[in-house]
């Protein structure tokens, strides 16, 4: 496996530095794994890395010391990096290396990974410990040095929101891998007389042939009335001549997620499976024609709900028209409705996302056209290529 070069990590910890300087932080524990990915190339299931205006501080247990050696000997650690080792719990780690690291008095942590229970622990230890003994003025001089740990707000999946060139070039190939996958699980897979487990069985281990490191979340097949739930857990159901079928997956590829969705039906299609297939079709073609930067990522979702709604079928949109894709198949921008107190999210040049409108109509089917995208200047370049031709939603 191949990962990001060292010196795309040094830009991406010289961009997190520069933001805690806006945010008057000296320091940030990063406990989302992902955010520990994206800085240092370490990836595993436990981990803290603490980014300091001068330092660069991984923690992890003796279950990595063989990865993290390998990382570093073929150059793909950061150079700056120090690597603690954990022998008892993480928390405790963790206080006794902002403890003794001359890290400043305000360290950041990521507010929406750390829970109530985790937060209270640490800063009581951080505030008591290595506190001494004596009078009055003595312990109003160690408070005034103490550590304080300060919630921050998605500030590292600010810098994420917009991919480099090389997190672009990985996505690009994921997506062309994942499009290969997709026309052979339409022509080859998706038939009828075969259970909905069967066929996304099928479509994992395709996914896993194609070259990526694993599904990026649990592959939907929905045939039937199945297919008016938008995200139905592929079951026992057997396929049927006549069926509409919604297949959703997508895989890991060097890190990095991808995501598709097509709808077919299963012989000669109905009239009203046609139309159905024909809307969701055309409020994907309006939605990819807002796309470019600049845009509010609102007035993308509204073009396909607009759209939808001039065809009667307003109220069988339920869920947003995308969302972000990188080191998280979920993540921002979330293509979607605005809400009423948050600032819009413009889309940005180097955002990738998906357009995925739908239209379900419980008891009959439904039907979801997904594609993903990079953001440009002027417009979006597709990174999935799957027909949507009309003779494609009829299978046989």
């Amino acid at each position: 496996m191949t990962f990001a070069p060292p010196d795309l990590l040094r830009a991406r910890v010289a961009r997190l530095r520069r933001a805690l300087e806006a945010a008057s932080l000296d320091a940030l524990v990063v406990s989302h794994l992902p955010n520990i990915f994206y800085f240092s190339n370490f990836s595993a299931s436990a981990g803290v890395l603490v980014v300091g205006a001068s330092r660069l501080y991984l923690l992890a247990d003796f279950r990595y010391s063989a990865a993290i050696d390998a990382l570093a000997a073929d150059g793909w650690l950061p150079d700056e990096i120090e690597v603690g080792r954990v022998d008892g719990s993480y928390d405790q780690a963790l206080v006794r290396a902002l403890e003794t690291g001359g890290w400043g008095p305000r360290v950041g942590f990521e507010g929406a990974r750390v829970s109530v229970k985790q937060h209270g622990w640490l800063a009581a230890r951080l505030a008591t410990s290595g506190q001494p003994e004596g009078d009055g003025a003595a312990q109003a001089d160690r408070s005034a040095t103490a550590v304080a740990l300060v919630s921050t707000d998605g500030l590292v999946e600010a810098l994420r929101r917009r991919k480099d060139e090389y997190e672009l070039d990985v996505l690009r190939e994921a997506g062309r891998r994942l499009s290969a996958v997709a026309r052979d699980v339409l022509h080859d897979v998706v038939v009828a007389g075969r259970s909905e487990q069967a066929i996304a069985a099928d479509i994992d281990w395709r996914v896993r042939a194609a070259g990526f490191e694993r599904p990026a979340f649990e592959t939907i097949v929905a045939s039937g009335p199945n297919a008016a739930l938008p995200h139905a857990h592929a079951g026992e159901r057997v396929t049927e001549a006549c069926d509409l079928v919604v297949v959703d997956f997508g895989g890991v590829y060097r890190g990095y997620c991808v995501d598709l969705t097509r709808t077919v039906a299963l012989g000669a299609p109905t009239e009203r499976m046609i139309d159905l297939y024909r809307a969701v079709a055309s409020a994907q073609d309006a939605a990819l024609g807002r796309v470019r930067a600049g845009v509010p990522a609102h007035v993308v979702d509204a073009a396909a709900r607009d759209r939808l709604a001039e065809l009667g079928l307003g109220e069988a949109f339920g869920h947003g028209t995308g969302h972000g894709l990188g080191l998280e198949v979920h993540e921002e921008p979330r293509i979607g409705k605005r809400r009423p107190d948050d600032p819009p999210t413009e889309l940005d040049a180097g955002m990738v996302c998906t357009i995925e409108p739908g239209a379900y109509l419980p008891g009959f089917g439904g039907v979801r056209l997904e594609d993903d995208v990079i953001v440009t200047p002027d417009g979006c370049e597709m990174i999935t290529d799957v027909p949507r031709d009309a003779q494609l939603l009829s299978l046989t």
